[in-house]
């Protein structure tokens, strides 16, 4: 660290002279004042940093020196930064042109290499993919370009910088998509010229998009502060363009642009209109928190989602020919870019006063009124104002329900009765018109929505006049409550067509809209069956029949989901409605016949409800089968459900409409609150998942704070919920409406920000083959249905006059068409299963893989497997690495598809085996080309292992179909074939990069890394499982790994560069585990700055092993190159250098944590200190400097351990604090132990080694134990402090540890008071080690292991200490002498932890059964028990009695026994061989033993030893026999009879011993 800063302080010299000599040449005083202003500046942080260095150097183990050091490097990089920013940021922008020209070259490339493949792509699925990836591209490349010539022509602009790298950042998500889309096709195109140009333009893209995100992230740090102000302009400038559109409207000038039409802009403006909404709800947020940078990024985000709105208002003006439309679209389009413009002007003053409530309302005031103006750009699209139109029809006619009284009617009961049942199937039917209008044209929505108006206003006449007929006030009251219901019915069917009309891609609008129009059907039948009199059964027939109009809409081309019920949800649902319409349609026949009519209208209304379910499953499951088509484009699920947000704010606004009502009972308000709860509650959790899952760093912050918002604001309404429950007054119920509003606003911003368009669910295209697989289950569903609504006619007739034969013979064929209808459905749902006749094919192309894979094995066993022409091997392995990657990446998908998504079974499986033929085709030109036969069969053999593993998970997939219910019965079977297929995938991908990197060939690494380092950025994840300190402690690992693996790159490229390979190889394994933890290691990290830096660190270091695994494939091609040695060898000192990068940012992430184990290190040393003081000062030589006394020392012993109290304090607060107090307070507390340490050291020596007792004594005061308190506390410490929840075991350590150091330190002050006090000593130092003997006793009964076994034998050595000791307390306690009582202490404080540390060691032996265990463990703690009775028996004999001596005998009695069953346990734990090991038997046997190893040994090394050959000569053996080989070596030992033969004397050997 201090030779670098040696180096950094000679640059940063050199950089002021630079500008000292620029300042000198400039003619503008101003800038010349300017750069020596920065030259001073850099200097003296120059000087800042090179003083700190020294202080480094002179105190090179001193974390506070290093800390220091840091702090004044990283003022001189702002320092060097801010001096040199000018010509930083142009040549960082510079750099950013150039790449992003780069990379819009490349995707261009790209582009046309796709479009030319595309004619011989046998995977329709994957080219779809591929070309939707690529009109997005293509969308965002002018947008490139133009950031590129905007920075070009203006390069002092700062807002054509930041339109620059906004284009650049917009524009590396799609690329990346389009990057792996490519990969993805690559092994299904059949013309390899067109593959090998796609697969190299798609590495060249890669590679571009990599330089662009560095370029670009770079420039972002350099120009980012002026985000803000780049924002207010652009907003402005749109607001100019618009007046000038405005202005060539007025002309007849404007035209719309190439491509634009009225559809598409009128979609691009609802979209654009909750970008808008959603970027400003992001905007609030991040002027709330106060943070610049992240408020200049969310008003970048406004601008840029204005630009798409102001694009859209004017294509719209353009398109229509009406004036007055042109103008009112563009007069509102410009109110809006008005509106913002205040916002963001606001939103820069407030970002400096973030808690300022002024501010804020001010905010909240101009945000309400862009959104006004929203509202009304909208509104101004054709078709809108129509809708708005019939709304207010609807509104004034409603006015009439507000009346106090209504006017007598003037009509008889029966023309009422039929006026209201006339508008009633008006009504319905203008409702289910409205909703066929609007997927239709702006015109068609305008007439549906007049004729709604008109045929509601004729139904409300019709209904007052109804309720004119009743003849009392709650009559009255009834009939006007439904038809207000009816009226809030219309209106929201009413908004719900305008929405649908204004955004007809919105996810489940269509479904709204058709639960809208249900609501208005259920309205009016409640009301005709209140209001009417007929005979029993006709209303409920009525009912039925509006009840199956509306509901046939579902089954009008359904190209989006019905609800959530998966397949066979569906298929059970129809099971079971048809059942219940089969007795429903025998109970309306029967009753018929019977006359039965109340029981009539019970099976009419039943058999109604069944056909709802009924054709609500049918046209959910029609739906699936068409989008489970392959041809089919699956859609994708988005990061949020926007629909779940509407659904949410909605009950929460009727809930808190509730709480407020004045007529809301007790029961109810509870009612609400439960509402309420459940809402937020999930949504709260709805956000936490989003955030984990975005890469977008803003969006991530946004989510996380609205979900505090809103949790805090039911936190407060459930206080006020609470206190109204307990007292029921206004003042309560008003404190509750009070409360209502922030949870309104907070759910609201909420809902606005989640329908940003980015987060939407892209939905799926049905292909027309989809569309015709979903027809036979749709025609069934209608027959089945008007049929249905036949027999209801019929059976209505029936019930009026059930004697009519022909009717029954209608009613028979009817209910004969419906039961068939039902039959032919259930068998087309089961025969059109999802996903069923996708698995009979791949199962179809896998058996054919496999045949070809058998011949080609066959012909390389044969010897004539002929060679591949026309293709390099490189090229070959390239397409199995490529086949096998995406093989392995549909593993999972399929698996979950088969488990429980029936929809998705058949794509995913279509998928996978469209790799496999490109596979086994590559495999067998692979094969045929290596020379090597066992490599040949390796290849083979593989490439079959792992087809036969993909089949047998097609069979378990193809059961298991998707159907929970199956897929319980064959979870085990798929899950073994899923750890199967990833275990040949694993083998293979093995075997190829193995015959890679020999070979050389390094282009697969690359990818790899390059593939590892964009899934950093793009691929969302959920909730990390572990805690930062976990993920750290990978990484670093990793980290060290990749450094050890570069070196020996280093190493190899010199000595043996075949080997290069190999390690290119393990590099690249390497990074890609190193990465696969970056990113749940940003996610866990204190904030999302030092997120953001260890993600950025990885990165970087992704690209250095890039380039060095490149270097390495080029060397170990030609290895005499001189030139591509020297740029390995600096390519990987550029990577080594980035390592230490990745661990800094690692170690920034958590430095609390760091200085907790440098501290524990720390004070592990003063431990070892302390000890050496103790045993001098048990053996007398603990001499006193000079002339000096205890009392010398007293004052500093008492300042140093109150402070230590202190410290202790705040290091537990700090605890679950920033990472920056962790370090500090760490940091302080081993500085205040180190200097406790050595003043108890001093005080020791003071006491004079006259005195070795006391001194003794003292040195244990704080002693090793107290010290050792001190790192249990620190670790303690470290360990709560990653992330640890309260109730966590780590956290009650924390406090446990923290207690005893209090503990120590109170002891040690006693001490100090009564060193000097000769009639305390003993009692002090007796004190201290009772309180010593209890911590010890406490970690002996933790459930923790000891770190290291011991044996029985010294445990029973142990023992005996505890037996003098005992004699010695028993003494003291009988003399009551104040030094008896000191050596007591003394010698039971370490016999003791001796005792307790051996028992411990030797119950945890290996061998030791768990019931000897137990019993040792028993029998010590019972032991340390006694003794501290004993001792606290003689620290009650400090007054003395004759009963209390009299008791030291029982006592003594109680450790005695102790001990006897200690040795027990430890004779128990050696079994019954045991022998007493200071027996002179067993001693001499020991020796004798060892004498026998020694000379055994010694004897097997010289068998090891050879003589000389001499061939001529053959020394005869005398001790081989006849039947040995005369020409053998005779072995040493056997020519050693004393080491063959003493092992067997042994026992002769004891015998004589014995009998000595």
């Amino acid at each position: 660290m201090v030779r670098q800063a040696r180096i950094l302080a000679q640059a940063t010299s050199d950089l002021v002279n630079a500008i000292k000599a620029d300042a000198e040449g400039e003619t503008d005083l101003e800038n010349s004042r300017k750069l020596l202003s920065a030259a001073k500046m850099l200097a003296d942080a120059t000087a800042k940093m090179v003083e700190a260095a020294k202080g480094a150097a002179a105190h090179p183990d001193s974390e506070e020196q290093q800390q220091r050091l840091r702090e004044a490097a990283e003022g001189l990089r702002i320092a060097t930064n801010a001096a040199a920013q000018n010509a930083i940021k142009k040549k960082l922008v510079h750099k950013l042109e150039h790449t992003a020209k780069q990379a819009a070259a490349s995707a261009t490339q790209t582009i046309a290499a796709a479009q030319h493949a595309a004619a011989s792509n046998k995977n329709p699925a994957a080219q779809q993919q591929l070309v939707q990836s690529c009109k997005v591209v293509a969308d965002q490349i002018p947008m490139l370009v133009q950031g590129v010539r905007g920075s070009q022509s203006q390069p002092d602009s700062p807002s054509a910088q930041l339109a620059l790298i906004a284009a650049s950042q917009n524009f590396l998500q799609p690329g990346g998509k389009m990057v792996a889309a490519a990969k993805a096709t690559v092994p299904t195109i059949a013309d390899q010229a067109s593959a090998m140009q796609l697969s190299q333009c798609a590495k060249n893209l890669a590679a571009a998009l990599a330089e662009l995100r560095t370029a670009a992230q770079k420039a972002q740090e350099t120009c980012g502060p002026l985000e803000i102000d780049s924002a207010l302009s652009m907003v402005q400038s749109l607001e100019r363009d618009l007046q000038e559109a405005k202005a060539a409207a007025r002309d007849g000038k404007l035209k719309p642009l190439p491509g634009e039409t009225m559809e598409k802009c009128a979609q691009d403006l609802g979209n654009s209109t909750k970008a808008v909404s959603s970027a400003i709800a992001q905007l609030l947020g991040e002027v709330a928190q106060g943070n610049e940078n992240y408020t200049g990024i969310a008003a970048r985000d406004v601008a840029q989602a204005l630009r798409s709105l102001s694009q859209a208002a004017r294509g719209v003006a353009a398109n229509t020919s009406d004036p007055q439309v042109q103008n009112a679209m563009l007069e509102c389009a410009g109110d809006v870019m008005d509106k913002a413009g205040n916002l963001i002007e606001e939103a820069r003053k407030g970002v400096g006063k973030p808690g300022d409530p002024e501010s804020q309302q001010r905010l909240a005031q101009v945000a309400k009124a862009v959104s006004q103006a929203l509202n009304r750009c909208v509104n101004c699209l054709p078709g809108q104002r129509d809708v708005d139109a019939a709304i207010r029809t609807v509104s004034e006619a409603s006015k009439k329900l507000l009346a106090e009284s209504l006017p007598p009617s003037t009509k008889s009961f029966q023309e009422a009765q039929s006026q209201l049942n006339q508008a009633a199937a008006g009504l319905n039917q203008s409702a289910n018109e409205l909703v066929q209008a609007s997927r239709g044209t702006p015109q068609d929505l305008a007439k549906s929505s007049g004729k709604f108006g008109q045929d509601f206003n004729e139904f409300l006449e019709a209904g007052v006049e109804m309720a004119g007929q009743s003849p009392n006030k709650e009559g009255q009251a009834q009939v006007v409550s439904n038809l207000k219901s009816i009226s809030m019915s219309s209106s929201k069917l009413l908004l719900a067509a305008k929405a649908l009309s204004a955004d007809p891609s919105a996810p489940n609008l269509k479904n709204q809209l058709a639960a809208a129009a249900r609501a208005v059907t259920d309205s009016i039948n409640q009301l005709i069956t209140m209001c009417t009199q007929q005979a029993p059964g006709q209303k409920e027939c009525d009912n039925a029949l509006r009840e199956l109009e509306t509901v046939r809409e579902l089954l009008e081309n359904p190209t989006q989901a019905v609800n959530d019920m998966s397949y066979f949800n569906c298929l059970d649902s129809v099971m079971e409605n048809s059942k219940v319409l089969g007795e429903a349609m025998a109970g309306i026949s029967q009753h018929a016949k019977n006359s039965k009519l109340p029981e009539f209208g019970e099976s009419i209304s039943t058999a109604s409800k069944a056909l709802c379910g009924f054709t609500e499953a049918a046209a959910q499951a029609a739906y699936l089968v068409a989008v489970s088509d392959p041809n089919s484009q699956a859609g994708q699920q988005g990061l949020v459900d926007p629909t779940q947000f509407a659904r949410a704010n909605q009950a929460i606004q009727m809930a808190c409409q509730n709480l407020v009502d004045p007529a809301c009972t007790q029961s109810q308000v509870l009612s609400a609150a439960t509402i309420v709860a459940k809402h937020t509650s999930a949504l709260c959790n709805t956000c936490r998942l989003a955030s984990s899952r975005t890469a977008n760093p803003v969006a991530k912050r946004q989510f996380v704070q609205s979900a505090k918002e809103v949790a805090n604001s039911t936190a407060n309404l459930v206080k006020t919920i609470k206190a109204l429950d307990g007292a029921f007054n206004e003042d309560n119920r008003e404190r509750c409406r009070a409360a209502t509003a922030p949870l309104i606003e907070a759910v609201d911003n909420l809902t606005a920000f989640a329908s940003n368009p980015e987060f939407a669910t892209i939905p799926a295209q049905i292909s027309p083959e989809g569309h015709r697989a979903m027809e036979p289950i749709i025609t069934s569903a209608k027959t089945m249905l008007e049929s249905s609504a036949g027999l209801i006619q019929t059976a209505r007739s029936l019930a009026v006059n059930p004697k009519d034969p022909p009717k029954w013979s209608v009613l028979a064929g009817h209910s004969r068409t419906v039961s068939d209808s039902i039959k032919k459905l259930i068998t087309n749902m089961r025969d059109k299963a999802p996903g069923q006749r996708e698995c009979d094919e791949a199962i179809e192309v896998l058996n054919k893989c496999m045949r070809d894979v058998d011949q080609a094995s066959l012909a390389a066993i044969s010897q004539q497997l002929a060679p591949r022409e026309g293709i390099s091997q490189e090229a070959l392995h390239n397409q199995m690495i490529t086949a096998v990657q995406e093989i392995s990446n549909l593993i999972e998908p399929v698996a979950s598809a088969a488990r429980a998504e029936a929809s998705q079974l058949g794509h995913k499986v279509s998928q996978m085996a469209q790799y496999f033929e490109p596979l086994i085709l590559a495999a067998v030109g692979a094969a045929s080309k290596t020379l090597n036969s066992q490599q040949q069969m390796n290849l083979l053999d593989q490439t079959k292992t792992l087809s036969e593993s993909a089949l047998q998970m097609l069979y378990t997939a193809k059961e298991a179909g998707g159907n929970p219910k199956q897929a319980a019965h064959t979870q085990e079977a798929l899950e073994e074939a899923v750890q199967m297929m990833k275990e040949a995938v694993e083998d293979l991908t093995t075997t190829l990069n193995e015959a890679a990197s020999a070979a050389g060939v390094v282009g697969g690494m690359v990818d790899s890394i390059t593939q590892a380092i964009n899934q950093l950025d793009e691929g969302p994840m959920g909730e990390p499982d572990g805690t930062f300190v976990d993920y750290q402690t990978t990484m670093v690992k990793t980290a060290k790994a990749i450094a050890v693996t570069v070196q020996e790159m280093v190493t190899k490229s010199t000595t043996n560069p075949d080997e290069l390979g190999t390690l290119a190889n393990q590099l690249t394994s390497d990074y890609g585990q190193l990465a696969l933890q970056a990113k749940p290691a940003a996610i866990t990290a204190e904030n999302d700055e030092i997120g953001s830096h260890i993600k950025n660190r990885v990165q970087e270091l992704g690209h250095g092993c890039a380039a060095l695994v490149t270097k390495a494939g080029a060397l170990q091609c030609s290895p005499s190159d001189a030139y591509t040695k020297k740029e390995l060898i600096e390519c990987a000192r550029k990577v080594s250098e980035k390592v230490s990068h990745v661990l800094a940012a690692l170690q920034a992430g958590n430095r609390g944590t760091q200085a907790c184990i440098t501290a524990a290190s720390a004070v592990s040393g003063i431990i070892a200190d302390l000890d050496t003081t103790i045993m001098f000062a048990t053996a007398g030589t603990l001499n006193r400097e000079n002339a000096e006394t205890f009392a010398d020392h007293r004052e500093g012993i008492l300042k140093t351990a109150k402070a230590l109290v202190e410290d202790t304090k705040v290091l537990v607060q700090n605890a679950t604090a920033s990472q920056e107090k962790l370090a500090q307070a760490a940091q302080s507390s081993v500085a205040t132990i180190t200097r406790l340490a050595e003043v108890v050291k001093l005080g020791a020596a003071s006491l004079g080694s006259e005195d070795p007792e006391t001194q003794v004594r003292w040195g244990w005061a704080l002693g090793p134990h107290g010290v050792w308190a001190g790192v249990v506390l620190i670790n303690a410490v470290k360990d709560a402090a990653a992330g640890k929840a309260g109730d966590d075991p780590s956290v009650y350590q924390l406090k446990n540890s923290a207690k005893v150091m209090v503990t120590n330190v109170t002891s040690l002050l006693k001490t100090v008071k009564a060193v000097e006090d000769e009639a305390t000593k003993g009692t002090r130092a007796l004190e201290a080690t009772i309180e010593h003997i209890r911590q010890e006793l406490a970690v002996f009964c933790a459930q923790v292991p000891p770190a290291k076994t011991s044996t029985p034998e010294d445990f029973i050595r142990m023992t005996k200490g505890i037996t003098m000791a005992t004699a010695k307390a028993v003494a003291a306690g009988n003399s009551c002498r104040q030094e008896d009582v000191i050596a007591t202490a003394n010698l039971s404080r370490r016999a003791i932890a001796d005792m307790l540390r051996s028992c411990k060691e030797a119950a945890y032996h290996p061998e030791v059964s768990a019931d000897v265990r137990l019993r040792a463990l028993r029998y010590g703690k019972e032991c340390a028990s006694g003794y501290l009775e004993l001792l606290e028996h003689v620290l009650i004999l400090q007054k003395p009695s004759h009963e209390l001596k009299q008791q030291l005998t029982g006592y003594s009695k109680r450790v005695a026994g102790s001990v006897t069953e200690l040795i027990q346990a430890a004779e128990a734990m050696k079994g019954t061989e045991w022998v007493d090991p200071e027996d002179p038997t067993v001693i001499a046997e020991n020796e004798l033993l060892g004498a026998a190893a020694a000379i055994e040994a010694a004897a097997k090394k010289l068998e090891q030893l050879k003589p000389r050959a001499k061939p001529k000569v053959r020394l005869p053996c005398p001790y081989l026999s006849s039947a040995q080989d005369p020409r053998a070596v005779p072995s040493c030992s056997g020519q050693n009879p004393t080491s063959t033969n003493l092992l067997p004397s042994l026992p002769l050997l004891q015998r004589k011993v014995d009998v000595h």
